[in-house]
Order: C-alpha cells, then structure tokens, then sequence
C-alpha cells in the first residue's frame, strides 16, 4: 500500500511538467507548421511575386486607359481616336481592319 501512494505522489507531482511539456511541443509545432509558421514563408514569397506581376499588369493597363481618356478630352478630341470609338460602339469595324492615320 505504501509503494502505491508513492506511485500515486510520483505520478502526481509529474503531471504538472508532462503538461507543460505537452502545450510547449504543440506551440512549437504550430509555429512551425501553421498557418503563419515557417514553412508558410515559401508559399508568401511566391504570393509576393505572384502579385507583383499581377501589379506589373494593371499598372500597364492603367497607363493605357490614362492614355486614351488623354486622347478622348472633350477640348482637344483627336480624330483617329473619335472614329475608332465611334465605329467600335456601332459595330462596324472588322478584325482585320487597319486604320491608317493621315498625318
């Protein structure tokens, strides 16, 4: 009886530490394998990237459209840009057509 309250005492004062052990081993998993761990650093550099082309793009397209709203100003209207427009919203252009410029 007495080797088992020793037993009981010994498990009992090594609760405690097994726990803590237990909650530090799963933090350090988490901060390694979450989802904002270190093994998630790959996957946010290649976002990074990933998005940096996609900005490359739109800031591409940006200065197309600020180039055709410079082009379509109600005070200085360039007449290339009218036409193309204007047939475009009409339907009457062609795939193949090329609009040659007479300046």
């Amino acid at each position: 009886m007495a080797q088992l309250a020793k037993l009981r005492l010994l498990l009992g004062s090594a609760m405690m530490p097994a726990i803590a052990i237990v909650l530090l081993l799963a933090f350090i998993a988490y901060a390694i394998v979450g989802p904002n761990g270190i093994l998630a650093w790959g996957d946010y550099s290649r976002q990074v990237k990933q998005r940096e082309a996609e900005l490359k793009m739109l800031k591409a397209r940006k200065a197309t459209l600020e180039n055709r709203v410079r082009l379509v100003d109600p005070h200085r209207v360039d007449p290339d840009m009218a036409d193309e427009l204007v047939r475009k919203e009409l339907g009457v252009t062609h795939p193949d057509e090329v609009i040659v410029p007479l300046k």
